[in-house]
């Protein structure tokens, strides 16, 4: 990757002065230093990262007080990027530069320095980012730890707790893009039935076009609020209807009704768990009541969906998801 002579300069000008005297004039006062969490990166050679934080004026930004938990991808993981996206860090358009200072601070947690330790006792969960999406909420991040700590089901941490007087900094191997609803649909094996309902509806004649999975897919699209059923919701709506599963035979939901039900879980705009109405919300297939305050969502058919409040407020750049625990139907023909 080509990097700016000039940026590096000036941000070794940064980590240069990195001194702090105490508060004594006496020649033998201790000499506190200060190592920031991009002092750690250039100390583990991330070059990329550094040239990144500089073409992005972020610099400062992660000098800060913090606490940062910081995400840092190697230069293979930036070199990736830059090729997969035509990007050039020495001629960001301003368009462009919004766009990759974005995509650095979704690597950022601020608040805390958070141990690799902690992800691994948690197992697994979601996190704010400090970059943002629809009405300038906070991108959530998806971390898993079964098969060592990986981020929204892509970028795995390969050196971990690499501590700095502001935080913590743990090395992956990718770029943590901006995460779409399907982002977190598809890394989230509790969901994984809304995933092959979303499927299958795509093979019939769906009224989400171009297809489900292209919109939830799709950075720029919505943005949406998707109530989304576990699987255990799904199973439980199968044997409440006596169905076997997702097909066109008898006894099987078809893609038709599929496409019905799915409709009843999406909302147009981006609305968190804070701004969920007292009364009738207005879903792509029909109208259903929230009750903010005992956080249910009650269907036509008197049915009762439980917010599930661990689980709210899953942000992505096309829209928010939370997580219910019974799946909405249709009203009654």
């Amino acid at each position: 990757m080509k990097i700016i002579s000039k940026n590096l300069k000036l941000l070794t000008v940064f980590l240069l002065v990195i001194g702090l005297t105490g508060c004594s004039d006496d020649d033998d006062a201790p000499i506190l230093t200060t190592t920031t969490v991009v002092d750690v990166a250039l100390a583990n050679n991330l070059t990329s990262l550094a040239a990144a934080l500089t073409a992005t004026g972020l610099v400062d930004d992660l000098q800060g007080t913090g606490p940062f938990t910081v995400f840092a991808p190697d230069n293979d993981a930036f070199t990736a990027l830059l090729n997969d996206t035509g990007l050039d860090l020495d001629n960001l358009s301003t368009a462009e530069e919004a766009l990759v200072r974005n995509i650095l601070l979704n690597h950022v947690i601020i608040g805390s320095a958070i141990p690799s330790t902690d992800l691994v006792t948690a197992g697994s969960g979601y996190t704010n980012t400090m970059a943002t999406g629809p009405n300038g909420a906070n991108l959530s991040l998806y971390f898993t730890t079964a098969n060592g700590v990986v981020l929204n089901g892509g970028a795995e941490v390969i050196d971990a707790d690499n501590t700095a007087t502001n935080g913590i900094v743990h090395i992956v191997d990718e770029v943590i893009g901006l995460p779409t609803i399907a982002t977190f649909a598809t890394t989230n094996d509790a969901l994984s039935t809304l995933v092959s309902a979303l499927a299958y509806a795509d093979t019939g004649d769906p009224t989400v076009q171009p297809s489900y999975i292209d919109v939830v897919s799709d950075a720029n699209a919505g943005p949406f609020t998707v109530f989304a059923p576990t699987n255990t919701a799904f199973g439980d709506v199968l044997t409440e209807l006596n169905l076997s599963g997702f097909g066109e035979g008898t006894g099987e939901l078809n893609a038709e009704t599929t496409d019905a039900v799915l409709l009843m879980h999406i909302v147009s705009g981006n609305i968190q768990s804070t701004g969920l109405p007292n009364g009738a919300v207005p879903t792509l297939g029909g109208e259903i009541t929230a009750d903010n305050t005992a956080f249910t969502l009650t269907d036509a058919n008197g049915r009762v969906s439980n917010i599930v409040t661990s689980l709210v407020d899953i942000q992505s750049m096309n829209g928010v998801v939370h997580v219910i625990d019974k799946v909405i139907l249709t009203p009654p023909q």
